[in-house]
């Protein structure tokens, strides 16, 4: 990489400054420009923002993870030195973020980056924590849950920072209390410059990828630019499995004038796959045909590789502006818009075996043998959204206060389909709808399992007071207000199968308050507490008598408290946790005589606690070693089940494991980058009853890399040491023909070549 480009890396580096400094923004006497020059030179970019965050110390300009001195909370920050040098190209926004600490994960099982993964934070499951993009949260309109390969491919993320905690009132998100996967886009430089890529590896699978960086173009008064495209295609490690991914993103940073900046962010993103909707294999299966099981090419089986494949969809835009309005005031706007289209096709069932008598239905009624019963589904959605937020620093504390307004409007609907014929399988049961509800009498297409819009209202209103009574020490309480509406809008609603209007809303009043108290130049202390909320998913209105159901938000409340050290050669911080969680989620079928149908209610929680650890050691020769680690403890609560009335004992959560561990070596000095890096995750369950164990199992990468002037050769192997554990199993008790189990994809190698221009 040329001196020029490692001048570029600042940009990312300021941004990741300002965010992790303040809750909100910094107030400076300028705005702070994106492209102000970067300490560190191109051998110590590793921890792009560690020099303005923590003086560029050793440690931290080649540690792999890093945590700000700023910090009220938890925090790993995974540089963007370490996405390219240690992680193949394809890989996904969850596998960057399992290197942190008490961040696990499954799912990836076609490899890495080539289908869906789901993370873990100290055991809360997707859904239970945020996942933002330049500050903007993002997920599903039906619960706020995340799709890892759909919208942001590596080429779009310039660092990643994971709060293991709500943050403050400002930190924006549906479920702040589990934590936030935090994304940031790639930077604007003021230099020219560019990288184009080329990757092939195991899978069959290779990666283009360019990317423009256009400098700062004085005839449009410095305005910055930076462009980059991708395309993957995969044969996938599981059988019949193909990947394709195309991806075009692009930002514009236009200065206004000294105190005023608008930025402009857009990237379009389009995945094909073959892939059942309930994919995995089954251990009968896996004994005919192996482990890695999925699809055929049988056109006689519901394996059948064209009978299901899945295609999405989706675009991401943001204009931001930032104005400084005074030496001690400043204003940041935006608005974004982003849309999700999924279009599946799949077959009702991928565990059956060889010899399977399939059957359908015709529209009489009649049972055609030998046809296979499959579905049509889609899930798309519109998100409108603005955040507002105003700082302005008097001296001694300053006082921020904005506003999250977003709109949403979504489709769902799946119909039943005969795959062999391609015409509508007439499957499902006769549904009259009731004279009390929209179309009395209405009767159901057998075809529709459900046909569905609808929308949600979401608006939070925040403001905190950050304190500084003496130098070194922040104390910022905050508070929040939450309201949220839901509405269904239903031609046919899903579970019910009859057309359903219903809504709604939920509120909350959520206090904040963190402190900081920084000692010495290398040394911070924090303490965070919080109240958290998660409102119940779509599919409470999916009842028949949704005024029989009662349930709640959950709640938390969040304590945590830690340090950060940076010495001259040591990077070093810990923190302990404990969260309370209440009003847990519960639906179950009335058996009375009223038969009431499906009831939703909160019934007991669960408790989370532990300590967390991570440290970087560097020797000053460009060689460091790292580890991190955590302890974990999530279990419900003992509560009195409402269908039997037996006293449920406290259980581990399933899918959160007790404990997570990372470690590696890396060594960076002139042309050669070499990184050989552990993630071990520990002893988990599959299920809630805590009957059925997953061993702990782990996976090393591999990734060395050397430059031959602008030319860099490189080599990443991961799961070095092949292991192929099972890390996820669906369906407990383990039934043989039924439950299917999935494994860690195995060893891959990538060889890679980059051009840095």
């Amino acid at each position: 990489m040329t001196a020029g480009r490692g001048h570029l890396l600042s940009a990312s580096a300021l941004a990741l400054a300002i965010i992790c400094a303040q809750p909100a923004f910094a107030a400076d006497d300028a705005l702070p420009s994106e492209s102000a020059p970067d300490a560190a030179s191109a051998d110590q970019k590793t921890a792009e923002g560690s020099d303005i965050l923590v003086t560029g110390t050793k440690a931290n300009e080649i540690a792999p993870v890093t945590a700000s001195l700023q910090t009220t909370q938890p925090q790993a920050i995974v540089s963007r030195s370490f996405i390219e040098e240690s992680l193949p190209a394809t890989v996904d926004f969850n596998q960057i973020a399992l290197i942190t600490p008490s961040v696990s994960n499954y799912g990836g099982n076609n490899g890495i980056g080539l289908s869906e993964s789901k993370a873990q934070i100290r055991g809360f499951q997707d859904g239970e924590y945020n996942i933002t993009y330049d500050g903007v949260p993002f997920g599903d309109t039906n619960d706020p849950t995340h799709h890892s390969t759909t919208f942001f491919p590596s080429n779009t993320i310039e660092t990643l920072v994971v709060d293991r905690g709500p943050g403050n009132a400002s930190q924006l998100g549906q479920a702040t209390f589990g934590g936030t996967f935090n994304l940031f886009s790639r930077a604007t430089r003021d230099d020219f410059g560019g990288q184009l890529v080329a990757s092939y590896g195991s899978f069959n699978t290779y990666l283009a990828r360019g990317l423009l960086e256009t400098g700062a173009i004085k005839g449009l008064g410095g305005t910055e630019a930076v462009f980059s495209g991708q395309y993957v295609h995969s044969d996938g490690r599981s059988s019949d499995s193909k990947y394709q991914n195309y991806n075009l993103f692009g930002k514009v940073m236009v200065p206004i004038s000294p105190d005023v900046r608008l930025t402009f962010l857009a990237t379009y993103n389009k995945n094909r796959f073959n892939q059942a909707d309930s994919d995995g294999s089954t251990l009968a299966q896996q004994a005919l045909f192996g482990k890695y099981y999925a699809l055929n090419d049988d056109p006689k089986s519901s394996q059948y590789y064209g009978y299901n494949y899945t295609n999405k969809t989706t675009d991401f835009e943001i204009i931001k502006l930032e104005a400084n309005l005074s030496p001690n005031a400043v204003l940041e706007n935006r608005a974004y818009t982003y849309y999700y289209d999924n279009e599946t096709l799949s077959a009702n069932d991928v565990t059956t075996l060889p010899g399977t008598l399939y059957t359908t239905k015709s529209a009489t009624g009649a049972t055609i043998k030998g046809d296979i019963p499959g579905y049509t589904k889609t899930n798309k959605y519109r998100v409108f959204g603005d955040i507002v937020k105003a700082r302005i620093d008097f001296g001694f504390g300053a006082l921020t206060a904005g506003a999250w307004l977003e709109f949403s409007n979504t489709y769902r609907q799946q119909r039943d389909v005969d795959l062999t014929s391609g015409g509508f399988n007439y499957a499902e049961k006769v549904v009259v709808a009731p004279s009390t509800g929209l179309n009395p009498g209405q009767v159901t297409p057998q075809y529709i399992k459900f046909d569905q819009n609808s929308q949600g209202n979401h608006t939070e209103e925040f403001i905190e007071l950050e304190l500084r009574p003496f130098a070194g020490l922040k104390i910022t309480p905050g508070f929040k207000h939450v309201d949220f509406n839901r509405k269904v809008d239903a031609t046919y609603n899903q579970t019910t199968r009859y057309a359903q209007r219903l809504s709604n809303t939920y509120t909350a009043n959520l206090p904040f308050l963190t402190v900081n108290y920084q000692p010495f130049s290398n040394l911070s202390v924090y303490g965070q507490y919080a109240k958290g909320f998660l409102i119940p998913s779509l599919s409470q209105l999916y009842v028949a008598n949704p005024s029989f159901s009662n349930a709640v938000p959950q709640r938390s409340t969040n304590y945590q408290a830690g340090a950060v050290y940076h010495g001259s050669h040591l990077s070093l911080d810990a923190d302990v946790y404990v969260i309370n969680f209440t009003n847990k989620f519960y639906s179950y079928t009335d058996t009375s005589p009223d038969k009431l149908g499906t009831i939703f209610t909160n019934i007991g929680g669960a408790l989370y606690k532990g300590v967390e650890a991570q440290a970087t050691y560097a020797f000053g020769n460009g060689f460091a070693v790292f580890a991190n680690g955590s302890r974990n403890y999530a279990k419900t609560n003992a509560y009195t089940d409402p269908v039997s009335g037996l006293v449920i004992l406290r259980t581990i959560i399933a899918k959160a494991p007790l404990s997570t561990a990372a470690a590696g070596v890396l060594y960076k000095h002139g042309p050669i980058r070499f990184s050989l890096t552990d993630k071990w995750t520990g002893a988990q369950y599959a299920d809630l009853t805590n009957q059925t164990r997953i061993s702990p199992y782990n996976s090393a990468n591999l990734g060395v890399s050397y430059d031959i002037g602008r030319m860099r050769v490189g080599l990443d192997v991961t799961d070095l040491f092949n292991s192929e554990k099972i890390n996820q199993i669906s369906g407990t008790p383990i039934v043989a023909t039924t439950s299917q189990i999935y494994y860690q994809p195995g060893r891959a190698i990538t060889g890679q070549l980059t051009y840095n221009f």
